[in-house]
């Protein structure tokens, strides 16, 4: 375990020391901020207090203030997904730049197994990623809990944390299984470009899930994003909905949480938090598993 932590911490260093890469890896993040404080935002605080008229509560600076306040909370929900994408990603940069240098070679001459090879890497990219998360999550709160948001208890920031350390644990594994399969560096900073782009959309950041059609639905709900987005989301607004909808009867709430991607279900049946985190960590295993074995392969035509 020794080897695996110096590893890790080696590949640490290397990203810390790139400010461009970790302004890139963060890249997707301020994109989605800049859209949401741009277009974004107004667009989802006017939903909300369309939603507040219709059931006849009348729109007013206290009532557009708790709508702004649940539109932050459900957008850091999403950025939380998203750092744990694209930080990963630039992470697993380092093993594509090893390999390209020819450092994976020279690791290999050393008595060091290519299961812990990797396990360097992945666990690099998960200590990464959950420390961006989390910073990110501390930030948010503070500016949010400074304009007047109700924040989550304290039961609940402990599942947050847990929930970053899976989710962060997942694109790791992700990543690394991609990086093996993707061997230069401009091929992976096209996928990490691609990725970055793509993530706002699987997560329904950018469009709300429910205002997109139900085949595309039901095939991003059949992806980890969303998922990690939408569990992200349900603790984060749990407060701040509780204020800016009070008054509004609780099917058109419910609906409203559909929609907006704070909730996840397939028919009738919604998804828990508990069946949210497993969906992440299964795909984690799987994707680690994997990678693992074809790594091993290739170490072994290798010698």
């Amino acid at each position: 375990m020794r080897e695996v932590m110096q590893l890790a911490g080696r590949n640490l260093k290397i990203y810390l020391r790139d400010r461009s890469a970790v302004f890139f890896s963060l890249l997707s993040a301020i994109i989605v901020i800049v859209l949401m404080l741009v277009f974004l935002g107004d667009m989802n605080v006017n939903a909300i207090t369309s939603l507040l008229n219709e059931v006849g509560i009348p729109e007013t600076e206290e009532t557009e203030l708790n709508a702004q306040l649940l539109v932050i909370m459900w957008t850091v929900g999403g950025i939380l997904c998203v750092n744990g994408v694209t930080v990963a990603s630039m992470m697993t940069s380092v093993m594509i730049n090893d390999a390209n240098d020819g450092k994976i070679q020279a690791f290999r001459t050393a008595p060091l197994s290519r299961t812990k090879l990797s396990l360097g890497y992945i666990l690099s990219a998960w200590a990464a990623s959950s420390f961006i998360c989390v910073v990110t999550l501390a930030a948010a709160e503070i500016f949010a809990g400074v304009n007047g948001a109700a924040l989550p208890q304290l039961g609940e920031q402990f599942l947050l944390l847990a929930m970053i350390a899976v989710n962060c644990f997942t694109y790791s594994g992700i990543m690394y299984f991609a990086g093996l399969l993707i061997k230069t560096p401009g091929a992976w900073s096209g996928f990490s470009t691609l990725v970055g782009t793509l993530v706002g959309f699987l997560g329904g950041i950018y469009i709300p899930i429910g205002s997109l059609p139900e085949g595309v639905q039901a095939v991003l709900k059949c992806l980890p994003v969303l998922h990690g987005c939408s569990m992200f989301r349900n603790i984060l607004t749990r407060a701040a909905a509780e204020t800016a909808l009070d008054g509004v009867p609780a099917e058109v709430i419910a609906e409203y949480r559909e929609v907006m991607g704070i909730t996840t279900s397939f028919g009738d049946f919604e998804i828990s938090r508990g069946l949210q985190l497993a969906i992440l960590a299964v795909c984690g295993i799987i994707f680690i598993v994997i990678g693992t074995l074809i790594g091993r392969k290739r170490y072994n035509s290798d010698r």
